[in-house]
C-alpha cells in the first residue's frame, strides 16, 4: 500500500497560485502514474494532470497552459503548480499513485482548492 499525503490547498483569488504537494511512502521510481485529480461538489472525480516515471505528462483540457506537474525522486514528491486559477478550479484535488503490475491504485486524502470571485 503506497501511503500518499498532500498538501498546499487554500483559499485564493482568481488569477492568483497555489503548489500543490503530493509525498508518497516509496520510492516513486518504483510508481509508474502519479497524477492529480478533483473533485467539485455533486460532480464526478476527473483527471487534472499525471506524470509517468518516465516523465511523460498529460493534461486535462481545461487546464493546459495554466497548471504544471512536476516529480522529484529525491523527495519521492510530486507537485502541481496551479497558476492563473478560475473559480471553476475550485474542488478537492486528490494525489493517485499507480502500479501496473500488479495493478494498483492509491489515493491521498485529498485537500480543498477554493478560487473565490
Amino acid at each position: 500500500q503506497v501511503r500518499l499525503v498532500e498538501s498546499g490547498g487554500g483559499l485564493v483569488q482568481a488569477g492568483g497560485s497555489l503548489r500543490l504537494s503530493c509525498a508518497a511512502s516509496i520510492s516513486i521510481f518504483s510508481i509508474d502514474a502519479m497524477g492529480w485529480y478533483r473533485q467539485a461538489p455533486g460532480k464526478q472525480r476527473e483527471l487534472v494532470a499525471a506524470i509517468t516515471s518516465g516523465s511523460s505528462t498529460n493534461y486535462a483540457d481545461s487546464v493546459k497552459g495554466r497548471f504544471t506537474i512536476s516529480r522529484d525522486n529525491a523527495k519521492n514528491t510530486v507537485y502541481l503548480q496551479m497558476n492563473s486559477l478560475k473559480p471553476e478550479d475550485t474542488a478537492v484535488y486528490y494525489c493517485n499513485a499507480t502500479l501496473d503490475n500488479p495493478w494498483r491504485s492509491s489515493w491521498g486524502q485529498g485537500t480543498q482548492v477554493t478560487v473565490s470571485s
